[in-house]
């Protein structure tokens, strides 16, 4: 009877050391899902996305019936049903991510769904990718900032002064903003100190008639607080069912809005307020002929710098533009300016997909800021803040209202150009496999 008990102890402490080290790899499993998930939020990733991304990843890692859920700051992970559920607050990983760790969490994604490499090892690098500095110093970040501002300005068909001016404002802000990074706090504040300093200034130039000071410079530098990105993927995220989640970012990009708005109220009560025909986006273009395709390309190499986008991601995010761009400007020839976004946004959704499955391509997300920033949804909103504070209240309301029109618009865009593009991929693949399956014969 001893000689049995004896055999059966070592057989015990195999179990429950294999049992141990299954739960230990089940730990390290459920925490990499959880850093992955949160730096895909993070990243301005759809929720149902992220939702699929972590599906693959867990089916990579014989996890086949994992659930998530992922909140506005938080998401919530099950490996199995009926288990505990781990919850990780999103606000660790510090919110919003650059372009180039947007890059490099979608590399780690790449890795993980062929199940290339640990989960431990996924959440460290994670970690380091959260925690890694900006690509480029503070003197290459203003300077893309001001490229990226006179970019802008180009493409609203400017004269001189306002590019100067553009120009001014666009360093100042830029350094502002890189300033305002280290301290949370002032993130809410940002956008109401930017607005009310630019308005006030443009305000105060065009009263003492310094320059020729109308609402092209106060606009290009102000549109990377406009929140493009966030009321898009808001829409997105409530046409596939996402409520909490979209409706956040609703409310989120609402008051991003509602900041730049009072900031600009603020300064038209302190300086005052010009005449309402100084301040209306006239199409004035005393530049040149080659003003918006130059801007394009300025937009493209100032997104680069200022968001330290990863390396040799330059030709494709100006290539992504610039496909905006054409798709904006025939929008506008064809259906007028406030659904001129939606052509837009459905051109530049699947070139953007497209690029990203080149072996060098950036991923979709890393393209779309910039052009987000290029189709500016939200400069009719604040040249209609503009009008309404003058004497033309109606002008002013029916701009507003449009500029809500053209987010949906770019919304919608979106909405349409991914099934486009699941279309294209799926019609190269079936060109693929047809070349491969005519060139086969002939090897053989």
């Amino acid at each position: 009877m001893r000689a049995v008990r004896a055999s059966r102890r070592p057989h015990r402490a195999i179990v429950r050391t294999t049992i141990r080290a299954t739960e230990r790899k089940r730990q390290d499993l459920q925490q990499f899902l959880l850093y992955l998930g949160s730096a895909l939020t993070a990243s301005g990733e759809a929720v149902n996305e992220i939702e699929d991304h972590l599906g693959r990843v867990a089916r990579a890692y014989g996890a086949p019936d994992a659930r998530f859920g992922v909140l506005p700051t938080s998401i919530v992970v099950a490996l199995d049903p009926g288990r505990p559920v781990t919850l990780e607050p999103t606000g660790q990983l510090r919110g919003g991510l650059r372009l180039d760790q947007t890059s490099a969490v979608f590399q780690v994604l790449k890795s993980a769904e062929r199940g290339d490499l640990s989960p431990r090892e996924g959440t460290r690098l994670i970690g380091r990718i959260v925690n890694s500095p900006p690509r480029f110093g503070l003197a290459a970040t203003i300077v893309g900032h001001l490229v990226l501002t006179v970019g802008i300005c180009l493409v609203l068909q400017p004269t001189p002064a306002d590019l100067a001016l553009a120009g001014l404002f666009g360093i100042l802000v830029g350094l502002l903003k890189r300033v305002g990074q280290r301290w949370t706090s002032t993130q809410m504040i940002m956008p109401v100190g930017a607005a009310f300093f630019v308005a006030a200034v443009t305000f105060f130039l065009s009263h003492r008639g310094w320059a020729d000071a109308d609402v092209r410079s106060m606009v290009a530098p102000l549109v990377t607080f406009l929140p493009g990105a966030t009321l898009t993927m808001a829409v997105v995220e409530l046409s596939a069912a996402q409520l909490v989640t979209g409706a956040s970012r609703l409310v989120a990009g609402v008051l991003q809005l509602l900041l730049l708005a009072f900031g600009i109220v603020a300064a038209a009560q302190v300086v005052g307020l010009p005449a309402t025909d100084e301040l209306v986006d006239d199409k004035t273009n005393l530049v040149g002929w080659w003003a918006p395709g130059v801007g394009v390309l300025l937009v493209g190499i100032g997104s680069y710098l200022y968001n330290s986008a990863p390396p040799r991601s330059l030709p494709w995010l100006c290539l992504v533009l610039y496909v905006a761009w054409a798709g904006q400007y025939v929008g506008d020839l064809l259906l007028g300016g406030y659904l001129s976004g939606f052509v837009g946004a459905l051109v530049m959704t699947p070139a953007a997909y497209l690029v990203a499955r080149l072996p060098s391509g950036p991923p979709a997300l890393v393209s779309f800021l910039p052009a987000f920033w290029l189709l500016v949804p939200g400069a009719l909103g604040l040249i209609g803040i503009a009008e309404y504070l003058g004497e033309d209240a109606a002008t002013g309301l029916q701009d507003f209202l449009g500029m809500i029109g053209s987010m949906m618009a770019v919304a919608l865009g979106v909405l349409c150009g991914y099934p486009l593009y699941r279309s294209l991929a799926a019609t190269l693949r079936g060109l693929r496999r047809q070349a491969q399956l005519t060139v086969r014969p002939w090897i053989g």
